[in-house]
């Protein structure tokens, strides 16, 4: 019972913060979004040098995956020109050089491991800006508008709550039971109607106008579809690292890894998905 409630008041005072940001301005978006990717990747190259052979410099290539949120959200927002990418690949180009002179065991593995932590966490997050800045130009600034950030995150949470709710009450054929043993078709199925209700009701609510409801729709599909598989991609990570969660910062639900793994799917998807509706 206790388990419970301390990982209920996380969730809830993390859906707070997380809406809080995104919705009031794309300052805070940016800073929030700054410090999970930051925190991600330090977490990621913590678990990576606990293992034999693996050293990764964790400073160094959480800067750069930091960096290139900063960069993308400056050039996003139309605030910096493409330019502010240079400094990102400097800093790439150290990583692999440095393994020149650093003289480890295995720096194969150590530039394999570096270039996935900045593939997997730092370029999926940093796509959360093309979602924010709609091209609505003004002023020479781009116009931040929180809709689509926000309503990936709105369709990730809708996914799991209906997953929980029906796996729990009919669950009974496993999903992917060699990953995630818990996760079963019909939990999924729960999810994914309560997201299509999400959907449906966004875009009623006509939050961003240049979507038609069954544009919604096909986005909430989208979102979940991916970030299933971005939820059993960690767990594979998890299992390959013989490691329960990624880490401990949030009470009850382990760490920012874990709460951030169907995004990092989900984000780049939603990105491909709103571009392919833009051609058509």
């Amino acid at each position: 019972m206790k388990k419970l409630l301390i990982r209920s008041v996380t969730g809830i005072i993390f859906i707070i913060i997380m809406t809080s940001c995104i919705y009031y301005n794309a300052l805070t978006m940016g800073i929030l979004f700054a410090f999970i990717t930051g925190s991600c990747i330090w977490e990621l190259g913590g678990l990576f040098d606990q293992k034999r052979n693996i050293r990764i410099n964790k400073l160094i290539t959480t800067l750069s995956g930091v960096y290139l949120f900063a960069a993308f959200f400056g050039f996003c927002s139309n605030i910096t020109p493409v330019a502010v990418f240079i400094p990102y690949l400097v800093s790439i180009v150290y990583l692999f050089v440095s393994e020149l002179y650093l003289q480890y065991e295995n720096p194969l593995n150590n530039w394999a491991y570096t270039v996935f932590s900045q593939m997997y966490i730092a370029l999926p997050l940093s796509l959360i800006s093309v979602l924010g800045f709609v091209g609505d130009d003004h002023n020479g600034i781009e116009q931040y508008n929180y809709a689509l950030p926000l309503s990936v995150f709105l369709f990730l949470w809708a996914n799991d709550s209906g997953a929980y709710c029906f796996g729990s009450l009919f669950g009974k054929h496993k999903l992917f039971p060699r990953i995630s043993p818990s996760k079963t078709w019909e939990g999924s199925i729960g999810g994914g109607i309560l997201v299509l209700i999400v959907a449906f009701f966004l875009g009623l609510s006509n939050i961003q106008p240049l979507m038609t409801t069954p544009e919604w729709i096909g986005l909430g599909l989208t979102v979940i579809v991916f970030g299933t598989w971005g939820d059993l991609i960690e767990s594979l990570i998890k299992r390959t690292l013989k490691i329960k969660d990624s880490g401990n910062i949030l009470p009850g639900h382990g760490g920012m890894l874990d709460r951030f793994d169907s995004s990092l799917l989900a984000i780049p998807a939603a990105v491909i998905y709103l571009y392919t509706i833009t051609l058509f």
